[in-house]
């Protein structure tokens, strides 16, 4: 079987590749993440995993390399990582009571091909009040996570349903990375 490099130190990725019983190494690459002037969700995500993607096959030439970035849409803004507590409110607010999208960028690259795909899943936040807010922030969870919250913890009481990819809310899309690795031959 081909070297794996996953390139990203995120956890939820490594446990999620990790359950499709993978062995693989982990290389998490320094690449600027600013967001270009009225760059969509979508693009921006596909654009960081295939420079990740790049910037790890670099170190890693004959491996088959594994990049992912995720990010949160509303109205047409990206929705990053909280960088306080008034920043996670303010995103908070924005998703609060509606529907959001959450869009993973995923690359598998060769030094010879490179695949990448888009992979969109709508999310549904109940209403939050503020003490809902000052609950969750206290928790700690909601620090250095996209849009300041995590599906696969203590915020799933905070939503009543998903469309699509519950893995791509976590942080990887796992069947349409497997079909990435099929068309790389690592896995049939």
């Amino acid at each position: 079987m081909a070297h794996l490099v996953l390139a990203s130190s995120s956890p939820r990725r490594r446990e999620l590749l990790t359950q499709l019983g993978l062995a693989f190494d982990i290389f998490s690459p320094d690449i600027d993440e600013s967001v270009r002037a009225h760059e969509h969700v979508a693009d921006y995500v596909e654009r960081l995993s295939l420079q990740k993607a790049e910037a790890v096959q670099a170190h890693f030439p004959d491996s088959v390399i594994i990049a992912a970035d995720t990010s949160l849409g509303v109205d047409g803004v990206i929705l990053g990582k909280p960088i306080s507590k008034q920043h996670a409110f303010e995103m908070w607010q924005q998703i609060s009571g509606r529907t959001h999208d959450v869009y993973s960028g995923v690359c598998v690259r060769t030094k010879d091909k490179i695949y990448s795909i888009v992979v969109r899943t709508q999310v549904e936040f109940q209403t939050l009040t503020v003490q809902d807010m000052e609950d969750y922030w206290a928790t700690g969870e909601p620090v250095g996570k996209a849009g300041a919250y995590a599906i696969q913890g203590i915020a799933a009481r905070y939503i009543p349903r998903i469309e699509g990819s519950y893995s791509n809310v976590v942080g990887l899309p796992l069947h349409e990375t497997v079909e990435l690795l099929k068309t790389v031959k690592v896995l049939n």
